[in-house]
């Protein structure tokens, strides 16, 4: 018996049909099934991909091809290739996209979080203002707590455009607790047009502020994102001269 059909029932959870392909002592089926049991897998495994895609609430889907990362700095010791292999994700590691509006940070975090889910993760990707908004709406309705623990079973949060829209100190408090929920636990992927220092002006708390930035900065990678926007360069190259 080959040990790959049999690695490949353990992986299907399917007890008896290693058994019966013992009995049948025919190369031929063993091979027919072998082929079965791959084309199952595969079909398991795109079926998972879109379900957790779907389920992540991505607002476009992207991948690295073509991707630019020459105006991007790296921390040391990390770099694009290393962030793929996701690591940082099993490690339960930050990442924090710092940059100017139309640098790339969505488009990174956006291309990471699908790799997770190819990988089998489960992810929730939100803008900070429509989380900050829906957990408010769930407080209002007493649900928070139920939604909390859906977001405890991500494996990786994308919070994206911090800083584009100040909270109301409720809101603050709120995604402050997610936060907190997170730490140590999984992964957040933050993008940011703001400074660590002017992140006051949208959580209000200046010890609030301070805490938050503090859970997210511990065991994670600061990515800055120089260069000029590149929706703002595609616009004006479409300009006639």
């Amino acid at each position: 018996m080959r040990n790959d059909l049999t690695e490949l029932c353990r992986q299907l959870r399917l007890a008896h049909v290693v058994e019966y392909v013992v009995q049948q002592q025919d190369e031929r089926t063993q091979e027919l099934v072998e082929q079965l049991l791959l084309a199952e897998r595969e079909g398991r495994r795109r079926a998972k991909l879109g379900k957790l895609v779907q389920q992540a609430g991505f607002p476009h889907l992207k991948t690295f091809e073509g991707y630019v990362k020459d105006h991007i700095t790296f921390p040391a010791g990390c770099t694009l290739d290393i962030l793929l292999d996701m690591t940082w994700l099993e490690r339960r590691e930050n990442l924090l996209l710092m940059g100017a509006v139309g640098t790339g940070k969505t488009h990174m975090a956006t291309a990471l979080g699908v790799e997770a889910c190819r990988r089998g993760h489960a992810v929730q990707f939100s803008r900070a203002s429509d989380l900050v908004a829906i957990l408010q709406e769930k407080f209002a309705a007493g649900t928070l707590s139920r939604f909390r623990e859906k977001l405890r079973k991500m494996d990786l949060i994308i919070l994206d455009e911090v800083g584009y829209v100040p909270f109301s100190q409720t809101g603050s408090e709120l995604l402050f607790n997610v936060i907190a929920d997170c730490y140590e636990q999984q992964s957040v992927i933050v993008t940011s047009n703001l400074e660590f220092g002017q992140w006051t002006s949208i959580f209000g708390d200046t010890k609030l502020t301070s805490a938050l930035v503090d859970r997210l900065v511990h065991h994670a990678h600061i990515l800055s994102f120089g260069g000029e926007s590149f929706r703002f360069k595609q616009a004006m190259e479409r300009i006639p001269q």
